[in-house]
């Protein structure tokens, strides 16, 4: 059996996202295991799978690293006691400096775009651009890559701009607190559909933009552009 089987997204959603957000709000009371080992219980499932993913695959992933410092100073702020505006600083943080990154990455030889959507896993690249140098587009396709880059920069943003605002809007009360780990759970849970899921809007019309250009640029359709034709 192999040990590097991708395992179920619904079980990695489970273990990331529900559970952590369960403890902190149902098992933050005195009554109960009490705000701070509450909160230490929540990081432990992300933190302990994300580990697990490491040592199972042995590569290191940017977005996963990102999300590990991600709960560790979300741990962090609760643990130390900090100002709650810190984790609204932190929440937009992260995606922001995404979104930054992928937009300089637009200005260089591989756009982010290249390597994630138009890519020799994914696109018959080689009939691709054969097609494109045929029609001369070549060089206005690049073009589209460098804007198919930026509106994905874009979605980062967005998150991050949400992520700010639903972090002022949810967590209000003092860091340490048992009402602080509810309203973190609260805002852990609701992050994911008002925030992942327009990203994932976005990201559809990336690869819709991109599909689109290559069907007008290089005149193949998408059963033909893609990888194994």
């Amino acid at each position: 059996m192999s040990t590097t089987a991708k395992p179920s997204p619904w079980l990695e959603l489970l273990i990331t996202l529900v559970i952590p957000s369960l403890i902190l709000m149902k098992l933050s009371g005195p009554e109960d295991l009490g705000a701070v080992n509450a909160l230490l219980l929540a990081l432990a499932f992300p933190l302990g799978w994300g580990g697990r993913d490491f040592l199972l695959n042995r590569k290191f992933n940017l977005l996963a690293i990102l999300g590990l410092v991600s709960i560790l100073l979300t741990g962090g702020i609760g643990l130390l006691q900090l100002d709650t505006r810190w984790l609204a600083i932190k929440e937009a943080a992260i995606p922001g400096l995404i979104g930054l990154a992928v937009a300089i990455s637009a200005y260089t030889r591989y756009p982010l775009v290249r390597v994630l959507l138009f890519s020799p896993l994914i696109m018959n690249v080689e009939r691709i651009q054969e097609s494109l140098l045929q029609r001369n587009t070549h060089d206005v396709f690049e073009r589209r890559l460098k804007s198919a880059t930026l509106m994905l920069s874009g979605s980062f943003f967005f998150s991050s701009v949400m992520n700010y605002l639903l972090a002022t809007w949810i967590v209000t009360s003092p860091t340490g607190t048992t009402a602080f780990n509810e309203e973190l759970g609260r805002l852990t849970l609701l992050s994911y559909p008002m925030i992942a899921l327009p990203s994932m809007l976005i990201m559809m019309a990336v690869l819709y933009y991109l599909v689109r250009s290559i069907r007008l640029l290089a005149g193949l359709q998408l059963a033909e552009a893609l990888k194994h034709h």
